[in-house]
């Protein structure tokens, strides 16, 4: 019963414990102790690991020196299924640094360099290097950075672009990444945000639909394992960008969002009495859209958020 007879390619990370040139044989042994053999091919390459916005830096000239006991990296290629057992042929080798003790993902500035990658690489595919101006914001986007897809913004994913940049600007003090945090948070907050001022909630659109000026609210998720349910997943990404935008700027704004929010008062009205578990995923409403919305009972007359009976999934 599944047993694996067929090729398949992997990475295996692990340290060497043993290198025979004669023969281009190695062994590894992963930090939780397996051990795993393997030969290098005429084919087989080797790189140092870098950083995003590095050069490639090759080193398959010394791969063979460097593999010395003890030093960890990390192995891609194919096993192949072979009397019983398999063997692994190296393709690409990956070193941590250029001597067995360097880690380069250890320097000082990584992670700050690889946020400030990623941060210029979104203004520049979402903004053109242009003010930022969430307006043009597209979901999709090819590793490329070329925008792609109809023209629907998605809150969780706007949200996440918005946390980014707040964090960005934490580690860098770029104030480019501030700019793309707060006006990320006005947008989901004037877009994408329902308000109910005499229930004291607030709740957040799956996404909208944008048409030149007209934006059409999609309510409910459209995703097929919560699809016509509202997320608690979902109201809680809505806040992550903005929270962490609040804690450089204070915003009074965004502390009023994530203080009523309305999956937490579903929540504690269903389990205040009863012993159940936190509803992941509560039926869509019926609420007067503040603009054009679709999706499930949206338009129907069936509750307000504070009567709907949760559905827990």
């Amino acid at each position: 019963m599944n047993k694996i007879d067929f090729p398949f390619s992997d990475t295996v990370a692990g340290y060497v414990t043993r290198f025979d040139a004669s023969t281009d044989t190695f062994a590894l042994k992963t930090t939780d102790g397996r051990e795993f053999s393997g030969k290098f091919t005429p084919t087989t390459y080797a790189k140092l690991a870098r950083n995003l916005g590095e050069p490639w830096q090759d080193c398959t000239g010394q791969m063979r020196d460097m593999m010395v006991p003890g030093r960890y990296l990390f192995v891609y290629g194919p096993f192949y299924p072979e009397e019983g057992d398999y063997r692994f042929e190296a393709k690409e080798v990956t070193f941590c640094g250029r001597t067995e003790t360097e880690y380069r993902f250890e320097k000082r500035s990584w992670w700050v360099d690889q946020i400030r990658e990623l941060g210029n690489f979104y203004l520049e595919a979402q903004f053109h290097g242009e003010a930022v101006d969430y307006r043009n914001y597209r979901t999709s986007l090819s590793i490329t950075g070329a925008k792609k897809g109809d023209f629907r913004q998605e809150t969780d994913t706007i949200s996440r672009l918005v946390y980014g940049f707040a964090t960005a600007y934490m580690l860098t003090g770029d104030d480019r990444y501030l700019e793309g945090a707060e006006k990320g948070t006005k947008y989901l907050q004037e877009h994408m945000k329902f308000e109910d001022i005499d229930e004291g909630i607030v709740y957040w659109y799956h996404a909208i639909d944008v048409s030149g000026t007209r934006e059409t609210k999609i309510f409910a998720s459209e995703f097929g394992d919560d699809f016509d349910g509202i997320p608690a997943y979902e109201q809680i990404y809505a806040l992550a960008g903005p929270i962490q935008t609040y804690r450089i700027t204070g915003e009074p704004s965004i502390l009023r969002d994530a203080e009523k929010p309305w999956i937490c008062s579903i929540a504690f009205s269903w389990t205040k009495n009863r012993a159940v578990t936190f509803p992941t995923s509560i039926p869509s409403p019926s609420v007067p859209p503040a603009a054009p919305c679709r999706s499930g009972t949206v338009g129907r007359k069936t509750g307000t958020p504070s009567a709907i009976t949760p559905r827990l999934t």
